[in-house]
Parts: structure tokens; C-alpha cells; sequence
């Protein structure tokens, strides 16, 4: 019984709106093509907040769908999983999630700033992962390349006698800044500010912060190119390639 009370406080704020957010989400989740679009743009108005038309394909998993709000024009494509525990998932208008990219706050420790924030006119794109235990604050137009992972939540490793899971965790936060560019497979890390206008190099791991309208990549992630005083060109594109939309 134990199990099931934890499964039940991992899906949804209490067992009557587990019942209900699954009740929709099963009637409406799977109908495919337009169709299925049209109806989910109205159904999914019973359990979570949609502030004008939205397009959510089929397939898209949601829990704690009352703590997510998804601007106008947003897409979700198939696939998509939304966990929005307290604190919650909210997305700008006009941004567009892409195939099975996973948004998970997971927030089953309380913790104070927790939650994931996506402005306006962005694009995560396939395969991401945004952990947002120590809050993710991602800007407008901000475009991730394909299997981009930012994880808000480190685990502390002080003590190389004791279990890592018993020394418990940090939880800084991330945030990435208005029109960046991060290309594909690239880490962000707890604790990260990404700066305005800076491109993130594929496959870069980024452990510090980044400044304003600076290219940066390797591992760990160091300045490359002062984006401002040497613009990158199509000739530069090996450096940083990723396709982000």
C-alpha cells in the first residue's frame, strides 16, 4: 500500500485529481492527426492552463498537469513528457517543444525554486532533458539543439566514505539568457548562467558561466570567440555545428 501511495505522489497533487487528469489525458492522449490536435486545444483545458490555442500532439505524457501553463501558439510534439510536481512547467507563447523532449521538475523535496520557465519563440529540441530542481529559467528565442541536457541539481560527493545518495544534493539553478543558440548534445550544469546571445558549441559541457554574446565550447567549456567583436561565419560552422531549427 505504501508503494502505491508513493507512485499516486508522483503523478498528481491528490488521488481525485490523479483520476481526473488521467480520465482526459486517456480519452484525448492517443487521437491522432488534426483531429486529435483540435480536441486536446479544448480538453486539456479542464486540467492544466492554456492561455490561447495550443497544439499538442498525440502521445504526450503529462503529470501534474494542473501545475503547467502553455502560452498561445505553443506546440508539443509527439512524445513530448511534461512532470511538472509543484512549481510547475510554464512555457511562452509561440515555443515549440519537439519530439520526445523531457521537461521533469521533480520536486518531491520541496525545494524552494524549483520549476522550469521557457519564454517566448524558443525551440527545445528532440531528445532533450531539462531537470528543473533548482529552477530553469530559459529565455526568448533561445533554440537547443537535439540531445541538450540541463540538469538544475548536482549530488554532493564530499565524503568518499559515505554512499552518495545519503550526502544529498545541490540545487543552484540554471539560467539561459535571451537568443542563445546551444548545439546538439551539449551539457549545461547546475549553478550555469548562460549570457545573451552566446552559442553554446555541440557537445560542450558547461560548468561555468557563460558572457554575453560568447561562443564557448570543449569539456569543460571555455570562451572561444568574443561574438560581438569576431562574428562567426558560414565558414566557422564546424566549430559549432548543431542544428537548432
Amino acid at each position: 500500500m505504501s508503494g502505491l501511495r508513493l507512485y499516486l505522489s508522483r503523478q498528481a497533487s491528490s488521488l481525485p485529481r490523479y483520476i481526473w487528469e488521467q480520465l482526459i489525458l486517456s480519452l484525448c492522449g492517443w487521437v491522432p492527426t488534426v483531429l486529435g490536435i483540435a480536441l486536446r486545444a479544448v480538453a486539456y483545458r479542464l486540467i492544466m492552463r492554456l492561455d490561447g490555442t495550443v497544439a499538442i500532439e498525440n502521445r504526450v505524457r503529462i503529470r501534474f498537469a494542473g501545475n503547467v501553463r502553455l502560452g498561445r501558439g505553443v506546440y508539443l510534439d509527439e512524445g513530448v513528457y511534461l512532470h511538472a510536481c509543484p512549481r510547475g512547467i510554464d512555457i511562452g507563447q509561440n515555443t515549440l517543444i519537439m519530439h520526445h523532449a523531457e521537461l521533469h521538475v521533480y520536486n518531491f523535496r520541496d525545494l524552494p525554486h524549483a520549476g522550469i520557465r521557457i519564454g517566448q519563440g524558443s525551440l527545445i529540441g528532440e531528445y532533450n532533458v531539462i531537470r528543473g530542481q533548482g529552477g530553469v529559467t530559459i529565455g526568448d528565442r533561445v533554440y537547443t539543439s537535439p540531445l541538450v541536457q540541463m540538469v538544475a541539481v548536482d549530488h554532493v560527493l564530499a565524503n568518499p566514505d559515505r554512499p552518495f545518495v545519503e550526502q544529498g544534493i545541490t540545487a543552484q539553478g540554471i539560467v539561459v539568457e535571451d537568443d542563445v543558440w546551444i548545439g546538439s548534445g551539449a551539457i549545461i550544469t547546475d549553478g550555469v548562467c548562460v549570457g545573451r546571445g552566446s552559442v553554446i558549441a555541440a557537445g560542450a559541457v558547461v560548468t561555468h558561466d557563460v558572457p554575453p554574446h560568447t561562443l564557448a565550447g570543449g569539456v569543460p567549456a571555455r570562451p572561444l570567440r568574443d561574438l560581438r567583436a569576431n562574428p562567426l561565419t558560414p565558414g566557422d560552422k564546424p566549430v559549432y555545428l548543431g542544428v537548432a531549427g
